[in-house]
């Protein structure tokens, strides 16, 4: 079962500046940097109440991130919830009718197994599975 928004992934061209901005905005600075070296990304954390921001940066033109910043630009990448069973989650979606990315979770940032669902199959938005490892 899905508990919440565990956080909202946003993609940036400039990690700095864009820290600088969210810092501003959100009146927090981030209280996490992290590169995922599978995904060629670097992430920053932000904390707003039970919510987080995740900003996404990529490391090499071949990330997903770069991918997704040179078709749509920067912006909202994905929104991610958090579950205690991803195993159980993902096999509930697909026989949902969910088309999913992921078949197998695995590591991301945060100390979180990670799957994720098509945007096709989810109302034009990627969806992130998350559970705490």
């Amino acid at each position: 079962m899905l508990e919440k928004v565990e956080h909202i992934g946003i993609a940036v061209k400039n990690l700095h500046e864009a820290e600088e901005k969210y810092t501003y905005l959100l009146g927090v600075k981030p209280y996490k940097r992290e590169e995922v070296k599978t995904e060629k990304v670097i992430t920053s954390f932000f904390r707003l109440g039970e919510t987080k921001i995740e900003l996404l940066a990529a490391t090499s033109p071949e990330s997903p991130i770069a991918r997704f910043i040179e078709k749509r630009g920067e912006g909202i990448h994905h929104i991610a919830y958090a579950t205690d069973d991803i195993k159980a989650e993902l096999k509930r979606l697909e026989k949902e009718g969910f088309e999913i990315i992921t078949p197998q979770p695995k590591k991301g940032a945060d100390n979180k197994l990670v799957a994720f669902i098509h945007p096709r199959s989810a109302g034009g938005v990627l969806i992130e599975l998350c559970q705490d490892i």
